[in-house]
Parts: structure tokens; C-alpha cells; sequence
């Protein structure tokens, strides 16, 4: 469940995960920089273009963001009470972008490819304590997280609508709390299964 690497042949799939990742932290860094809606367009419409050049549907692109549909609506609805329209469609539009081009670079690399090059690239911190492979795998980890919680989350308030709980947070939130743990438990004995001592 925590890879969601769609297989393929693109120029994005084949191109080495540093430069991807070097992308998506530049990208979002931009993306907060400039506090203009015309710049989140722009970086939007780019971000769909790489989509189709890495052969990913709209579809799949569609699935980056509705899992979190209603806290995006959430937002939306927060930020028109205190500052207007103008201002809810920017930050919506703006964490969009950001939860799209994080889906790419999921969607186009292997987990077992980001946590090589994050460990790679983080053993310049060994001389002071830091064990690379360590933090690798939970940075590679928590890049996995918020999409598979955004999946969880869906499939668990699809389960409690047909049952009439939709509105209930605690219905949802307490089987994805619950699911999440024993995720965390389960990936946890495959590391020990496997003998992983970084």
C-alpha cells in the first residue's frame, strides 16, 4: 500500500529520483514565495503537462487531490469567511499544486528509489551522529503518508455513508487512526522480517 509507483516508460520514470525530489522541494518553495495566483496557475498548468508527458492520466491526476477534497473545500470555505473569495481560490489552488506535483514524483518513482537517494544524499550528516539510512527511510516514509491517509480516509467515510455516518467525525476519524496503527505495526514486522538494521 505504501508504494503507489505506476509503472512506465516516460522521460519522468526514467529520470533519476534526485532530481525529482530537488524539484518538488523547489517547486513547493516557489509556489510560497510568490504570493501571486497568476504563478500558482502557471505552475499548475506545468505540472498537468508533466502529467501527460509522463503518461499518467487525468484520472490519476484527479486521484492526487479528491481524496482530500472536503479539507480543500474546508480551507476554501475558511478563507472566504476571513479574507474573501479571491484570496480562498488562491490558497486552495496553490495546495493543490502542491498535492499534484507531490503525487508525480510519487506516481513516477519507487519507494526503494527515493530512499537510496535520500541516504545517499545525507551522508554528509554521518560525521556528526546521523545515521543516513535511518533517516532516508523515514523521510521516504512520511512522503508515502499523506497520500495513503488521504486514500484511507476516503475509503473509511465512503464505508460510514453507507451506513449513515458521514456526518459523525469520530466514526471516520477512529477506523483511520485505528487502520493507521496497524499499518504502522505491519510495515514495522517487515523491517524485521527482512532483518533491516541501516
Amino acid at each position: 500500500m505504501l508504494d503507489l509507483y505506476s509503472p512506465g516508460t516516460s522521460p519522468l520514470h526514467r529520470l533519476s529520483p534526485g532530481p525529482k525530489i530537488g524539484a518538488l522541494m523547489l517547486g513547493g518553495t516557489t509556489l510560497f514565495l510568490f504570493e501571486n495566483i497568476w504563478v500558482t496557475l502557471t505552475a499548475l498548468t506545468l505540472v498537468l503537462a508533466f502529467y501527460a508527458l509522463a503518461r499518467l492520466t487525468l484520472r490519476q491526476a484527479w486521484n492526487q487531490t479528491r481524496p482530500v477534497l472536503w479539507i480543500l473545500l474546508f480551507f476554501l470555505a475558511l478563507q472566504w469567511w476571513l479574507s474573501g473569495p479571491e484570496l480562498a481560490a488562491f490558497v486552495v489552488l496553490r495546495l493543490t499544486t502542491l498535492l499534484m506535483l507531490a503525487g508525480l514524483v510519487t506516481l513516477t518513482t519507487r519507494s526503494s528509489d527515493m530512499i537510496d537517494t535520500i541516504t545517499h544524499a545525507l551522508r554528509f550528516l554521518r560525521p556528526i551522529g546521523v545515521n543516513p539510512a535511518k533517516v532516508g527511510l523515514a523521510i521516504s516514509l512520511a512522503l508515502r503518508f499523506i497520500p495513503v491517509l488521504a486514500q484511507l480516509t476516503t475509503e473509511v467515510r465512503e464505508a460510514q455513508k453507507a451506513r449513515g455516518l458521514e456526518r459523525s467525525i469520530i466514526a471516520t476519524a477512529m477506523p483511520v487512526a485505528i487502520r493507521m496503527l496497524k499499518m504502522a505495526d505491519d510495515i514495522s514486522d517487515a523491517i524485521e522480517a527482512r532483518g533491516y538494521r541501516p
